[in-house]
């Protein structure tokens, strides 16, 4: 797939998801050049929003709508660990529910910044959850992850002296259906503002990251031989931020096939508790296991269990090598110094689901750069009311 043509890959309705998933460790290195240009700046930024707080804690809520809210998912797990957990309290909440009812979600005296994730910057719950939290919260600061010079929240910062902005690299604004370099080029973002670990050990895992993204692409072959086997389900499952990066993983899965495919996402340990009952023979069941190695227990444990069940058409383990491997069907990224924590290991993965999602989707018979024929589901979301908030 990654080696066919643009011609070819035109004619099968995939180019510009195929290119735009291929593309991400080009665009990680950009986002790491971006992340050193504006350190500074950005460090200074966060320095007046704590001394605002006046010795009080900082809410951060990472917000966002669909797949830009399964960027807070994923980071937030690896943020309460290395975060500044002194000065911050890290939480993701869409802003589908913000928008929908503000005073279950945002507290007028606690001091917040809004970290709002989005590609176009143009949906109509990203920009009214600005709103409503700069109605509500007395003390609110924000910061705009996007990836569209030209959207509604990039231009609005323009004139805003509490936000700032944090534009991506050109290519991960997607043109596609599906948000792929836009996933992980604003998670990566996320990682490196607020990970307190050192610089140059951030930097060693962006060029693991990179190594690790350009093994799946070399490795197509054997995603696809996942791929060949018969399923008509797909379970994904995880423990930490890689319980977050499920969530997203099913979706590539259920957009990009338009359905065609069910997907469950749930985390490792809470998988037994009733969602077990999805797995039938035709059922794919993933597992990304993280590199703690108490975490990785439970992670492995579930997948020997399913294994052990003789149901599944196919039980497969997603990550790099530790002392504890499945002993079942896996992919196992190339051997790297590095083991990723799960933070940055999310990314990594994820370029395994968008791979896997892109090929089900050509299996299917579906094109994945438009793969909603009916138009019921749009790249940017349309016919949404917001009700003025009075209260």
């Amino acid at each position: 797939m990654f080696s066919l043509s643009k011609d070819e890959l035109t004619k099968r309705g995939a180019e510009i998801t195929v290119r735009e998933i291929k593309q991400q460790p080009e665009l990680w290195d950009e986002v790491w050049d971006l992340y050193q240009t504006v350190k500074e700046e950005v460090d200074s930024f966060l320095k007046t929003v704590k001394e605002s707080a006046q010795e009080k804690k900082v809410r951060v809520i990472f917000t966002g709508a669909g797949t830009s809210q399964y960027v807070g998912d994923t980071v937030v797990p690896y943020l309460n660990k290395v975060g500044d957990k002194d000065t911050y309290l890290f939480q993701s909440i869409g802003t589908t529910d913000i928008v929908s009812s503000p005073e279950e979600y945002l507290a007028a005296d606690e001091p917040t910044l809004l970290v709002s994730f989005a590609r176009s910057g143009n949906s109509p719950e990203s920009i009214a959850t600005v709103e409503l939290a700069n109605k509500v919260i007395k003390n609110i600061h924000h910061l705009t992850i996007t990836c569209a010079p030209q959207g509604a929240l990039a231009k609005r910062s323009e004139t805003e002296e509490n936000n700032f902005l944090f534009l991506e690299p050109a290519r991960s604004n997607d043109d596609g259906f599906a948000m792929t370099g836009s996933f992980t080029c604003m998670a990566l973002t996320a990682l490196l503002i607020f990970d307190q670990t050192e610089v140059a050990q951030k930097k060693r895992y962006v060029h693991t990251m990179i190594n690790m993204g350009n093994d799946v692409i070399t490795r197509e072959q054997e995603v696809q031989k996942i791929v060949d086997l018969n399923f008509d389900r797909i379970v994904y499952l995880g423990s930490g931020s890689l319980s977050g990066l499920t969530r997203e993983a099913q979706l590539k899965l259920l957009e990009l096939t338009a359905g065609q495919v069910a997907t469950v996402f749930d985390s490792s340990m809470g998988f037994r508790h009733g969602p077990k009952s999805f797995v039938n023979a035709n059922t794919l069941v993933f597992d990304f296991v993280n590199n703690e190695p108490y975490t990785r227990d439970y992670d492995i444990d579930i997948l020997e269990e399913v294994k052990a069940d003789e149901i599944a058409s196919g039980v497969i383990a997603i990550g790099q090598k530790g002392q504890r491997n499945f002993s079942g069907q896996h992919f196992t990224f190339s051997e790297e110094k590095d083991l990723l924590p799960d933070g940055y290991l999310a990314l990594a993965d994820v370029v395994f689901a968008q791979t896997l999602a892109v090929m089900t989707s050509l299996k299917v018979n579906n094109t994945p750069d438009t793969p909603s024929k009916t138009g019921t589901v749009n790249r940017v979301v349309k016919g949404v009311t917001i009700h003025e908030y009075n209260k």
